[in-house]
């Protein structure tokens, strides 16, 4: 089991600068990206795209979602959007410097952000959840444990009835999702399965289907903002505008992202010439598993990408931090609850992905100043 203790060295000691106009980007995009999930006109572009779990629209999506970006000497660059967005226990330590068991000032933040999903999913302003479970594959094996018990300190001091189980621990009966006997009232999922596809969440799916449970983060969520395909949308501009949003707002949202097909639609051939400017995601994966900078993919590799189900994203190299320590490679994460900024930090790493496990690096404070200092914009090798 990951403890308290062992969590706190994925904290880094560091700190990372970037320019105000460069956070106020990010945040802009955040919020455009909120917007655009609203519109009518982006429902029926994705119309086809989406399996029926997540056509099903239970009123919310998702309590918290992280939106990760590479600061590139042309601004920041969008990555991808988590609706599993881990880590705000670490970045709220990160940030004020402590050793935090919980998420401090943001607790009400988060509880008003929960409330609000249940609210939704129970069509009632007033209503409030009473029995929550927070769900994930073997939760006490999982490195963000402590995490996921902080929330449940967070709910508990609300009056509520808490569990922390694998899906497999919760039953469908006359009444509902339950565990041992108790109803549950929302669910929230930091499991990875985000369409509900494997037989463990196979009740759950059921509940969420037919409004017997608020699940959050949700399928509807997932695929309105968080499926990396979403990226193929949002770097045409002429896509986002027959979605129904404005030229300029289009234009902004397309330059922030960079260009992404899927494999399928692109000619093998040519692809594979231009791979060292390219990143390769499958579209169904996580936690950066099956990524490949081209840089590093062989042609026997590339030939076994299955087309269907990979993203090809134009290279945006992470920027890169000097420190006492060395050099690190730096991402940013903005938490948001819809288009509210809830939280920013950094997250320093060496190697090809996002790790934490990097002696010196983890989740680090950001300071936002009128001009970021250029060793921290500078594009890593």
């Amino acid at each position: 089991m990951t403890t308290d203790a062992t969590l706190s060295t994925a904290i880094s000691r560091h700190q990372v600068t970037i320019s105000q106009n460069d956070y106020d980007q990010m945040c802009m995009l955040v919020r455009d990206l909120d917007r655009l999930s609203t519109l009518p006109g982006y429902h029926a572009l994705l119309a086809d795209r989406l399996p029926e779990v997540a056509r099903f629209d239970p009123g919310q999506q998702a309590v918290l979602l992280g939106y990760d970006f590479h600061l590139t000497p042309d601004g920041p660059r969008l990555i991808e959007v988590n609706s599993n967005a881990g880590g705000l226990l670490l970045a709220t330590r990160a940030i004020h410097g402590q050793e935090l068991v919980r998420f401090g000032e943001l607790d009400q933040i988060l509880w008003t952000a929960f409330c609000a999903e249940y609210a939704a999913c129970a069509h009632d302003d007033s209503a409030t959840p009473q029995h929550i479970a927070i769900i994930d594959e073997n939760p006490e094996e999982q490195f963000l444990y402590p995490e996921l018990m902080a929330f449940a300190a967070l709910f508990r001091e609300r009056g509520c009835q808490v569990v922390i189980t694998d899906p497999t621990h919760l039953s469908a009966d006359q009444n509902g999702l339950c565990h041992d006997g108790q109803k549950i009232d929302l669910i929230y999922n930091r499991h990875c399965d985000f369409l509900l596809k494997s037989s463990a969440l196979a009740e759950i799916r059921a509940a969420y289907l037919n409004g017997t449970v608020c699940l959050t983060p949700n399928p509807r969520g997932f695929a309105l903002l968080s499926d990396k395909e979403r990226l193929v949308c949002w770097s045409d501009q002429a896509r986002l505008q027959q979605a129904g949003l404005e030229p300029a707002t289009a234009r902004r949202i397309a330059t922030l992202v960079p260009e992404a097909h899927l494999l399928a639609d692109l000619d093998p051939d040519e692809c594979w010439q231009q791979r060292k400017q390219r990143v390769f995601k499958p579209v169904d994966a996580y936690a950066s598993r099956g990524v490949y900078t081209g840089e590093k993919l062989s042609r026997k590799k590339f030939a076994e990408l299955d087309p269907a189900i990979t993203l090809v994203q134009q290279l945006a190299p992470p920027s890169l931090t000097e420190t006492a320590d060395g050099e690190f490679k730096t991402d940013l994460r903005l938490f948001a609850r819809r288009d509210q900024i809830i939280a920013l930090t950094a997250r320093l790493y060496r190697g090809q992905v996002t790790n934490l496990r990097t002696e010196g690096g983890g989740f680090a404070a950001v300071q936002i100043t009128a001009e970021a200092p250029h060793a921290d914009v500078a594009t890593s090798a």
